[in-house]
Order: structure tokens, then C-alpha cells, then sequence
């Protein structure tokens, strides 16, 4: 059985995405910074009849979690399958160039670039035992240099939160050099965008929580013929899926 590690698990769509990767048949870690949040929901889970979930504590600002995740995942499981980055914070609102302090920007980033950062670092061993690995990060078309330059798109008067966009960009990087590194390997790495979808972090605005979990389940479970170091979004790009950086 397939085991996936799920950042920022206990609600939203990172829940989503457990839920129907639990369906696919695999072991699912739902991460949350609150254990007994993370426990609370799993039991909800357990008695709706799904299986193969366990809540594990990890708070991706703090390594001392990251690690202690990382060895139950080691006693329990020996490897890891599935990475899925997914926890994330917008920061205050509104942002602005040229106002808003640097430190809302070492909050933003230390959650978004930094904790994906440390987490894949960690899990590194875990994954590379995989037959299969793959390493989801979750991003935004919002953090696209082209997309964000471009007045031509839908979003370009409204989609301008400096600081969240400047930390996915960063991320985004990250995922370009990372695939670079393991491109001869059998890992596939991808940064995803789910879509403007109805949860927590958009103030129930949005699109169904059902349609972002599978953009991120189906980028979880690609085989080894699939691309790895590209980005996709399927609202921005319903042909092919993939945008430019």
C-alpha cells in the first residue's frame, strides 16, 4: 500500500485531498499543527468509512515536528510514497509593494517557501526508497511572473497580493531546481495550482473543494511517463493544464 504525507491536512483542501487519495487506496498521514484537531477529524473520517488515515503532528515552521513525523512514517512505514506540500498562509491583508513590512513577508515565507523547504529536506530519505516518488507542491497561478505581468489576464487587476505571490514564485523556484536535480531519477515533482476554491482561506469564496482535491490527488498518482518540474493550473489553462512560470 502507497503512503502520502499531507501537509495542513485537517481542513480544506489539503482534507480534500486525503479523503480521495484514502479512496485511491492509499495510507494517508493527514498532517496538522493541532493533533487532537488532526484526531478529531480522522475519527469524523473512521466513521463515514474511510480508511487507511492517521493524524500526525506537524507544524512546518518547527523542524522538531517535521522530524518527529518523519520517524512514525519511518517505524511505521519505512518509506514515504507521496509528499504533498499543502500547508500555506496568505498573510495580512491588504498587501501592498509599497507598504507592506518585511515582517509579514519572513511570516508568509517561513510557512510557504521555508516549511516546504524543511519538509522535503526531511522526507528526502523517505522518498528516495519509494519505487515511485512524487512530491506535490501546492501553489497558485497568482505566483506566475507571466501570468502576474500580463494584462491580458483575468485576474491581472485583482490577483496582486505581493507578499502570498512573491512567496509562491519562491516556491515555485524551488520546484524547477529540485526536479532539476532528480530529473534522472524516478521522482516527479510538480507544482499545482487547485483553483479559487471555496474554503477557510478564501472566506467560502470560490469553486468546489471536491474539484481542487482531485487536481492535487491526480498529480499525486501520475506515472513515470508524466512531466515533472512544470506547473499546472487547470482554471488558467483548461487545454493542457500546464501555465507558464
Amino acid at each position: 500500500m502507497k503512503s502520502a504525507l499531507i501537509t495542513g491536512a485537517n481542513k480544506g483542501i489539503g482534507l480534500e485531498t486525503a479523503k480521495q487519495l484514502s479512496k485511491k487506496g492509499l495510507f494517508v498521514y493527514l498532517g496538522s499543527r493541532d493533533l487532537k484537531k488532526g484526531e478529531e477529524v480522522v475519527k469524523e473520517l473512521l466513521e463515514k468509512g474511510f480508511q487507511n488515515i492517521k493524524a500526525i503532528e506537524i507544524d512546518v515552521t518547527s523542524l522538531q515536528t517535521i522530524l518527529s513525523a518523519k520517524s512514525v512514517i519511518e517505524k511505521e512505514k519505512g518509506h514515504l510514497d507521496v509528499l504533498i506540500n499543502n500547508a500555506g498562509i496568505s498573510g495580512i491583508m491588504p498587501q501592498n509593494a509599497q507598504e507592506t513590512s518585511v515582517d509579514h513577508y519572513q511570516e508568509v515565507f517561513e510557512v510557504n517557501l521555508y516549511g516546504v523547504v524543511r519538509t522535503t529536506q526531511a522526507f528526502m530519505s523517505l522518498l528516495k526508497k519509494s519505487p515511485e516518488p512524487r512530491i506535490v507542491n501546492v501553489s497558485t497561478s497568482v505566483g506566475s511572473l507571466s501570468l502576474q505581468s500580463n494584462p491580458n489576464w483575468p485576474a491581472y487587476d485583482y490577483a496582486k497580493f505581493v507578499v502570498y505571490a512573491s512567496s509562491k514564485s519562491a516556491m515555485n523556484m524551488y520546484t524547477v531546481h529540485l526536479a532539476y536535480e532528480l530529473r534522472d531519477t524516478a521522482f516527479r515533482i510538480n507544482a499545482v495550482c487547485p483553483g479559487y476554491t471555496k474554503t477557510d482561506f478564501t472566506n467560502q469564496a470560490g469553486g468546489d473543494v471536491e474539484v481542487a482535491g482531485n487536481r492535487i490527488a491526480k498529480h499525486a498518482l501520475i506515472d513515470q511517463n508524466a512531466p515533472t518540474g512544470k506547473f499546472f493550473s487547470e482554471e488558467s489553462s483548461p487545454e493542457t493544464g500546464e501555465i507558464p512560470w
